[in-house]
C-alpha cells in the first residue's frame, strides 16, 4: 500500500495531489467489464453525516476531466449541504460514457458499488439521470434518494431546485437593485433542462423578460414556444445586455473570456462550479460590480428535497419552507462579502466551513 507522509512533497497534478489540495477523504474508482460501467465516487467530507450527492453521466473527453469534475462537485456538495443546514456531508459520483448505455444491469452494478461503501456515500439524481435509474440502484442499496413518489420517494427534485435558484436570484436582485422584484428585468437563462424550465416558469410568472439558450436546439425551441421566451444561439448569450445572467447547464461558464463579455449586474443560476477559478474569477466579478450568488448556495433545493427523503419524515411543504430560507442565507453571505471585501463564493465557503468545524468538535466523521 502506498503511504504518503505529511512531510513528503506531492505533485499537485497527480491524483493524490488533487485529493490533498481539495481536502478529500476518498476517491473511489469503479470498473465493471461485464456492463461497461466506469465510474468515480468522490467523498469529500463526512463530518456532518453521510456524503450525499447525485450521480451524473457524461461522455467525458478524458479520465482527468472526469476526475476534476467529481472532485470539484463533491467538494461543492460539502458546502451546499452545510449551508442548507443538513446533517449530511458532501459527495458526488460521475459515470463516464454515453447515457444511452444505461440499462438495468448497468445501474444495478453501480448500486453495488454504492452499497460497498457501507453508507458513507448516498446517491441521487443529477445530469442525465432519472428517477427510474434510482429505482434500479435501490435494488442493490438503500443508500439512494430521489426515488419515484409511487415508490415512497420524493420524486424529481428539479422543481425544488428551480425554486431555490429563484429565491437566490431574488436575493441577488435585492442586493444589486434595491428590490427583489424581477418584473421587467431582462434575464438570460443558459440551459433549459429540468431546473432551467422550472426557473423560467417562476420568472415568466413574475413578469421578467426572459432570454433562453441551450446547446440542444430542439429542447430550446420547445421551451421558447411553451413560455414565450426569446431563444438565442448559445454563442451570443454572453454578449447580450441583460440585468441577470443565469447559468443552468454545466460549469465553468464564468471565466476569463466570458467575464469580459458579460453585460449584467447579477449572476445567479443552478449550474454547479460556475466559476472556473474560484479565487480569480470571484475577485474579477467584484471589480466589475457584479453580484454573484454562489451556486452551491442557491441550487440547494434539490439536495434539501432528497436529503429529507433519505433521513426520513419527508414532507414537501417543509421542504419548500426550508428551501425558501436560501433567500435569507444569501443576504447574510452578501453582507459578509461586502463587510470583509471578499468574493461571495469565499464568504459562503467560510460560512460552511465554520459550521462543519463547530459540529466536528462534538462528533467524529461518519
Amino acid at each position: 500500500m502506498l503511504e504518503i507522509k505529511p512531510t513528503e512533497t506531492v505533485n499537485e497534478g497527480s491524483i493524490f495531489g488533487q485529493i490533498i489540495k481539495m481536502d478529500h477523504e476518498q476517491l473511489v474508482i469503479c470498473n465493471d467489464q461485464a456492463t461497461g460501467l466506469k465510474a468515480l465516487i468522490g467523498i469529500h467530507n463526512t463530518v456532518l453525516g453521510p456524503a450525499l450527492g447525485g450521480t451524473r453521466m457524461w461522455p467525458y473527453a478524458s479520465e482527468q476531466e472526469a476526475i476534476t469534475d467529481v472532485l470539484r462537485l463533491s467538494r461543492g456538495m460539502t458546502f451546499k449541504n452545510a449551508l442548507a443546514g443538513l446533517n449530511l456531508g458532501g459527495g458526488k459520483a460521475v459515470i463516464i460514457g454515453d447515457p444511452k448505455l444505461k440499462n438495468e444491469a448497468f445501474m444495478r452494478r453501480f448500486g453495488r458499488f454504492v452499497e460497498s461503501l457501507g453508507g458513507r456515500y448516498v446517491t441521487a439524481e443529477d445530469v442525465n439521470m432519472k428517477t427510474s435509474d434510482m429505482e434500479y440502484i435501490a435494488m442493490e442499496t438503500r443508500h439512494v434518494a430521489g426515488l419515484p413518489e409511487i415508490k415512497g420517494g420524493s420524486g424529481d427534485p428539479s422543481p425544488v431546485t428551480g425554486f431555490g435558484v429563484y429565491m437566490g436570484m431574488k436575493a441577488a436582485a435585492k442586493k444589486a437593485f434595491g428590490s427583489d422584484s424581477l418584473s421587467g428585468k431582462k434575464i438570460g437563462v443558459q440551459g433549459v433542462g429540468q431546473v432551467g424550465k422550472y426557473l423560467i416558469e417562476y420568472l415568466i410568472k413574475e413578469g421578467a423578460e426572459v432570454i433562453v439558450t441551450d446547446i440542444f436546439e430542439e429542447k430550446l425551441r420547445e421551451v421558447a414556444k411553451a413560455t414565450g421566451a426569446q431563444a438565442v444561439d448559445p454563442n451570443v448569450i454572453y454578449d447580450l445586455p441583460m440585468d441577470i445572467y443565469s447559468p443552468n447547464a454545466l460549469g465553468a461558464t464564468i471565466n476569463d473570456e466570458t467575464i469580459d463579455r458579460l453585460k449584467c449586474a447579477v449572476i445567479a443560476g443552478g449550474a454547479n462550479n460556475q466559476l472556473k477559478d474560484e479565487d480569480k474569477h470571484g475577485k474579477l466579478l467584484i471589480q466589475k460590480g457584479i453580484v454573484y450568488a454562489p451556486d452551491f448556495l442557491i441550487n440547494a433545493g434539490g439536495v434539501i428535497n432528497v436529503g429529507m427523503e433519505y433521513l426520513g419524515g419527508y414532507n414537501r411543504e417543509i421542504v419548500f419552507q426550508q428551501t425558501e430560507k436560501i433567500y435569507e442565507t444569501c443576504m447574510t453571505i452578501f453582507a459578509k462579502s461586502e463587510k470583509e471585501n471578499i468574493p461571495a463564493q469565499q464568504a459562503a465557503i467560510e460560512t460552511a466551513k465554520a459550521r462543519i468545524e463547530s459540529i466536528g468538535r462534538v462528533k467524529l466523521p461518519f
